[in-house]
């Protein structure tokens, strides 16, 4: 399923007046309170993404790479090998971050 990019809209800034009064900062206080929530929502749902997508797996486990899966990231723990940009391959004992290209699992 498809999800639509969150993008916090930046909101109008009030003008200042030719004298500040404390009615001009408050807007401009409340402003960007809503502002920084809507930036602290959007950090939530990605942290919340990315920590959901971090289990560890083995090679065997793993799914097919295809281009339905590319992009996607996971962490095998029994990688031959440690080098980044190599196919994983199975049967090691090295703990590593990988990423699917769509035809294979990377190691990186």
């Amino acid at each position: 399923m498809a999800t639509k990019p969150i993008n916090p809209a930046v909101p109008n800034m009030p003008l200042a007046p030719e004298e500040y009064e404390r009615q001009y900062g408050d807007k401009l206080t409340n402003v960007l309170r809503l502002f920084l929530n809507q930036i602290n929502t959007v950090l939530g749902i990605l942290t919340d993404a990315y920590i959901t997508n971090t289990s560890i797996t083995t090679v065997a486990k793993l799914p097919a790479a295809s281009m339905t899966n590319a992009g996607s990231r996971t962490f095998v723990s029994d990688a031959t090998v440690t080098t980044f940009g190599t196919t994983v391959i199975g049967g090691g004992s090295n703990t590593v971050p990988i990423y699917s290209t769509g035809t294979s699992w990377k190691i990186g």
